[in-house]
């Protein structure tokens, strides 16, 4: 039901905005700074042509374009990931910034002959009815510049990107939501069309004036996916802890996490089929808006509080614990029910289940059977009357309804969690994240420090990235700092125990010290004009990298993945337009990557072991 994530801050090199700070978007270059590392300074990519000019383009395209590529309407997994945690809001702002932006010129290509000029610019400003092609003035506009309220201009495009995304939507390689109308075009185009259009739009000259036009009650002559701009979803607010089951039942769902898992990747809220990678192959989460036949609308309040307390459906299955009852089996009945009463309220949407890709014997219910014999049994919440109130509001958040110990937890061979080593870390199996060890705070201010993360996604030394982000920015952001606090309290009471033992590949001692050269050089050229001379950061700005644990932690896994692929932190209520981490997998080699790594984990006085270019490159 609910995705298993993590709940303590990955690896920081995300840079961080002061909480409570106005919503102004001052030094806006430097926020859009991870869309800048391919589309160039104000969006004027002047790279490679596979990366596009966006400077200039209409914002309610731009901003349709990011949300597609967020709630994954559009497949791209890099442009997915990195605005997994963005709010609607924030693309707004971003899509706006670069709107504003004033376009470029396309680079200089071979001229057409005037007989081939002639032929693409009839197909471009009449079409071709023998193909049913319509012509592209029809919808850019009369300029070509675009046209209100989401059509891009096709102006200041290099012809290598115009052919290469042709190409791909003939071949049906790029898709877009239905309907998808440029694939629809390019389909029909023949190959020499592409080619010819790519080189006859390249050349058209761009300037200041290249504005989009309004559309009017213009009629198009196809439908399309981005034609309208889709409105912000407002932000959802602080959900208060009431009396009343379904309000209760809000706070509570939030609590766990349930959209975690179960908001479709379409942007649909508690449809379900997601997939939570486990060791044993893909279990899909279930559909729990109130639809009778696909989803919880025929359940009763017994229905419910079985599955979570008991891990059985209404129909007598029993449930995968990636689904982890193991965990919900201490929620009260009370809350149970609120969670059902909440659940009921929303819209029904129907959404069949998608089927579990489980190996055998996995997929079985006997080996289902024999493992729930072996690792679980229900469990009620008992209070600790030798704690205060406090405390045991942490540990049933902690242990119950957060399942922290989901991700932080070391698990057996069959993916059971070992009871003694329940918070020791772990490497997460569907996205090779690795989920740190929660030990207790070492003083008041490493407390605070871990509190502002939890509740506002960044503080002063640390950001929350990877699947901790997502944990933020759909759950923990909207618990009351009382319950946050207590979560803290909780963690930081028990013993630590030595953490979960991870792999790496070893460097030898004569290519460490070559890192820590090259690695020197790099950092000095990429790194230090936000991270400072010696990782010293900018206060509530860029995070230290100098004696930073989650940088320093024995799996680098992490660090690559933020250093390679980049991102943003979580939008939250305190901080609504985080600073992002810009990618470098396409400006720096494995190689590189892993030197600059070595050196960042080594000087200063840090002390970790060097990372492998094999390691970076798997």
């Amino acid at each position: 039901m609910l995705r298993i994530v993590a709940l303590s801050a990955f690896c920081l090199f995300l840079p961080v905005v002061s909480m409570g700070s106005a919503l102004a978007l001052e030094r806006m270059d430097e926020r859009v700074a991870p869309c800048a590392a391919c589309h160039g300074d104000q969006g004027r990519s002047a790279q490679e042509g596979y990366y596009p000019s966006i400077a200039g383009k209409p914002a309610g395209y731009l901003y349709n374009q990011m949300r597609h590529f967020r709630d994954g309407q559009r497949p791209h997994q890099v442009m997915a990931d990195m605005f997994r945690v963005v709010s609607d809001a924030y693309l707004l702002e971003m899509a706006q910034y670069y709107a504003a932006q004033t376009p470029r010129q396309a680079q200089s290509t071979t001229p057409l002959s005037e007989h081939l000029s002639a032929q693409a610019q009839s197909l471009i400003e009449q079409g071709d009815m023998s193909r049913d092609i319509p012509a592209c003035t029809s919808c850019h506009g009369e300029n070509l510049h675009g046209a209100l309220p989401a059509i891009p201009g096709l102006t200041g495009l290099d012809a290598e990107y115009i052919a290469a995304q042709l190409g791909a939507w003939r071949a049906g390689v790029r898709s877009a939501g239905a309907v998808d109308c440029m694939r629809e075009v390019a389909q029909r185009m023949s190959t020499q069309q592409i080619s010819l259009a790519a080189q006859w739009l390249s050349a058209l000259p761009s300037s200041t004036q290249d504005q989009p036009m309004p559309t009017g009650n213009q009629e198009l002559p196809l439908r399309c996916f981005t034609q309208q701009p889709v409105k912000p979803v407002p932000a959802a607010q602080q959900v208060e802890q009431s009396s009343e089951p379904a309000k209760r039942g809000e706070y509570l769902v939030r609590a766990g996490n349930c959209a975690g898992c179960h908001a479709s990747r379409d942007g649909q809220p508690l449809t379900g089929g997601v997939a939570v990678r486990t060791p044993f192959g893909d279990v899909y989460s279930s559909n729990l808006t109130p639809d009778e036949q696909t989803g919880i609308g025929g359940w009763t309040a017994d229905d419910f509080w079985s599955a979570l307390h008991h891990g059985v459906s209404p129909d007598g299955r029993l449930l995968y614990p990636a689904f982890p009852y193991t965990h919900y089996s201490l929620i009260t009945r009370a809350d149970s029910d609120a969670m059902l009463a909440y659940l009921q309220q929303q819209p029904a949407i129907r959404r069949p289940a998608t089927p579990h890709r489980l190996s055998f014997p996995f997929n079985t219910q006997l080996a289902l059977w024999v493992w729930r014999k072996l690792f679980f049994t229900p469990q009620n919440f008992q209070v600790d009357a030798d704690q205060n109130h406090s405390w045991n509001r942490g540990r049933y958040l902690v242990e119950g309804l957060g399942h922290c110990s989901a991700c932080h937890g070391d698990r057996n061979a069959l993916g059971a969690l070992r009871p003694s080593r329940t918070f020791a870390g772990s490497l997460l199996p569907d996205q090779a994240w690795y989920a740190p060890p929660l030990w207790p705070s070492q003083n008041a201010a490493d407390r605070a420090d871990l509190i502002n993360v939890l509740k506002h996604g960044v503080s002063p030394s640390r950001v929350a990235s990877g699947p901790m982000a997502e944990v933020v920015a759909s759950s923990l952001q909207y618990l009351s700092e009382t319950d946050i606090a207590a979560m803290v309290e909780y963690i930081d009471s028990r013993s630590p125990t030595r953490s979960t033992p991870v792999d790496t590949l070893a460097v030898t001692p004569q290519l460490r010290k070559q890192q820590m050269l090259s690695g020197q050089t790099l950092y000095e050229d990429h790194c230090a004009s936000c991270h400072g001379d010696h990782g010293e950061g900018e206060a509530r700005v860029f995070p230290p990298l100098k004696g930073n644990a989650l940088v320093l932690t024995a799996a680098p896994g992490n660090a690559i993945r933020t250093l390679k692929f980049g991102g943003y932190a979580p939008s939250t209520q305190t901080n609504p337009y985080p600073f992002g981490m810009p990618p470098y997998a396409h400006q720096l080699r494995d190689d590189e990557i892993a030197a600059v790594l070595t050196y960042i984990r080594n000087a200063w006085g840090n002390q970790a072991s060097a990372v492998s270019p094999v390691e970076v490159a798997r």
